[in-house]
This record gives structure tokens, C-alpha cells and sequence, in this order.
């Protein structure tokens, strides 16, 4: 029986407006932003198998050299794409159709309810994990109520960032720590 491999579909604009907007309230530095080679790292470390990682790119007019060498070097295949309409989304609605006929497994990177029709046709027949990668409380509910789908978050599960986002979450009693909140 061939190994299975994960792909990881990467909505980075998704994440990076997440984190401007929602936890930042501003453009993040680059030192801010995720570690993308610690995302592939964990998606390989968290199902014990090949990861084949997928960052989609909405590029209008120049392609950003400089990032998308460094996807490369980390191991990602950039996908530049331009066009009209959300083409990031399109890209990996149709990525997502076409994993639907193999037996791979699919994390995605993303908070975005466009992808939740796709993350429920890959998760409804079991045979294959199905993750969702992002902030949680941020996570749309249409994705969040996809049945059979494993969540994790970018900063907590991850550990994506080089250091502590100032985020507002709701923390289980079992993880409170008073400390955190002291000076």
C-alpha cells in the first residue's frame, strides 16, 4: 500500500488579514507573521506522514521573488494566481474538488466559510483526516460545524509564532493559568 501524504492548502492571505485585523488592529511586521516552515513541520508531525504543502497567492502584477523563494526553500510549491474574483479561494475550492477523487489527506490554513462546502464533501465518506488550521475564535461556524474534521490552532497547536499574539480567547478551566494575568 503506496504512503498517504497530507496536503497542506495555505490560504496566507486569509491568515494574514485575520491577524491584522482581528488580533493586531494593523498591518503585521514580518517578524509577526506565521513561521510557515514550522506550519509544514507540524501538519507532518501531527499525522506522521509526507507533507506536500500548497501556498495560493493572489498576485496582481509582480511576482513577490523574495517570499516566493523562501516558500520554496521552506518546501512549499507556490501557487501565484491573478485574475478576477477572489482566485485564491477558486484555487483552493478546486484543489480541494480534486483531492476529493484520492485517498490523500487535506489540512487547510484558513478561516474562511467558502472552503466549508469542500472540507465537508472530503470529510463526509471517513477515509480520509481532514484538518483545519487557524485562530479559533476566528474560525467561521460553517467550517466549525463540519463534521469529522480536527482543528488546530496556529499560535497554541502550531506554535507558529516567535512570540505570544495578544489574543482574547476563551481558555478551559483545565488550561488556566492566573499567572497570565498578573503582573
Amino acid at each position: 500500500m503506496p504512503e498517504r501524504t497530507t496536503y497542506l492548502l495555505i490560504d496566507g492571505e486569509n491568515i494574514d488579514a485575520t491577524l491584522g485585523v482581528s488580533i493586531l488592529d494593523r498591518r503585521p511586521e514580518p517578524q509577526e507573521r506565521p513561521r510557515w516552515n514550522k506550519v509544514l513541520d507540524f501538519a507532518e508531525r501531527a499525522w506522521q506522514q509526507p507533507v506536500k504543502g500548497l501556498f495560493f497567492l493572489a498576485v496582481s502584477h509582480e511576482l513577490p521573488a523574495s517570499f516566493v523563494q523562501a516558500l520554496i526553500a521552506m518546501g512549499y510549491r507556490p501557487v501565484p494566481l491573478s485574475g478576477e474574483g477572489k482566485v485564491v479561494d477558486i484555487a483552493i475550492q478546486k484543489t480541494a474538488d480534486a483531492l476529493a477523487a484520492r485517498a490523500d489527506d487535506v489540512m487547510l490554513v484558513s478561516h474562511d466559510r467558502d472552503f466549508a462546502l469542500q472540507m465537508q464533501r472530503l470529510a463526509e465518506d471517513g477515509a480520509r483526516r481532514v484538518g483545519i488550521v487557524g485562530f479559533g475564535e476566528f474560525m467561521a461556524g460553517d467550517l466549525r460545524d463540519v463534521d469529522g474534521v480536527e482543528f488546530f490552532d496556529l499560535e497554541y497547536d502550531v506554535a507558529a509564532f516567535t512570540s505570544r499574539l495578544p489574543r482574547v480567547r476563551i481558555i478551559p478551566i483545565d488550561e488556566f493559568d492566573p499567572l497570565e494575568f498578573l503582573d
